[in-house]
């Protein structure tokens, strides 16, 4: 608890405890049904924006999707040495995430070196 130096009362401090670890609680279901890489996907096919994007949300689009190139229906994020990770959804990312870390890709790891795992194998 915290003690306001002008105040008579102690407000609570909440803290969250997580049974997962960060690096699976980033991983979220999409809540408006589109994936998370769709107004840059879009744009990329289409050179066209979300109806309710607003000016500074256009821009942000337009310097995002620079770093992106789709090809086949794929969506890809261009590497910093020239190379291709495939964007992925939520739902795909869960079980990529079960298979590197629990399956044949080999033993259980952290998250960073999950990460960078992933990164090798080609995902975004």
């Amino acid at each position: 608890m915290l003690h306001h130096p002008d105040k008579a009362y102690v407000d609570p401090l909440h803290i969250q405890v997580r049974d997962q670890h960060a690096y699976c609680n980033m991983v979220e279901e999409e809540l408006d049904r589109e994936l998370w890489f769709h107004d840059i996907k879009e744009y990329i096919r289409m050179r066209v924006y979300p109806v309710q994007a607003t000016g500074d949300q256009k821009r942000t689009i337009r310097r995002l999707a620079s770093g992106f190139f789709f090809s086949g229906g794929v969506l890809y994020k261009r590497t910093h040495d020239l190379g291709l990770l495939r964007c992925i959804d939520a739902r795909q990312a869960t079980t990529i995430m079960t298979e590197v870390h629990y399956g044949v890709c080999g033993p259980h790891m952290n998250g960073y070196v999950l990460e960078k795992k992933i990164l090798r194998a080609g995902y975004y």
